[in-house]
């Protein structure tokens, strides 16, 4: 039953990564408005050229194998820091998004706490 309830839980996450990546190169949700700040910082990602691209590009990828039960554990790594840059910034720019934000890390500290064994093998000795 616990498998079940992580692969669905990992379904959903994996396919929020997803859609929040493809959403990044193809624009069909708009964004919604947030305070001055916030949006001063989202111009200076998207002029950068590559950190978005950079965001977007890991979100398909993670959201893809998060999904998969064997790559979820290589996933979950990959994704945390998005999902730690999620968190901080709607602690510090927007406050509007922070329990999805807190949400999203919890789902992920969950896959990484049932993986853990995994990660195991890279630091024993």
């Amino acid at each position: 039953m616990k498998s079940k309830i992580l692969f669905i839980v990992s379904l959903l996450f994996g396919l929020m990564m997803i859609n929040g990546g493809l959403n990044k190169f193809l624009h069909y949700m708009p964004m919604p408005e947030m305070p001055e700040a916030a949006t001063k910082l989202m111009i200076a990602f998207v002029e950068s050229g590559w950190i978005m691209a950079l965001i977007a590009i890991v979100e398909i990828v993670a959201g893809i194998l998060i999904i998969i039960p064997k790559t979820r554990a290589l996933a979950a790594i990959m994704i945390f820091p998005i999902t730690i840059g999620i968190v901080f910034f709607h602690i510090f720019q927007d406050s509007s998004g922070m329990i999805i934000g807190f949400v999203l890390l919890l789902i992920n500290l969950w896959i990484i706490f049932e993986n853990k064994e995994k990660y195991m093998l890279m630091i024993s000795e």
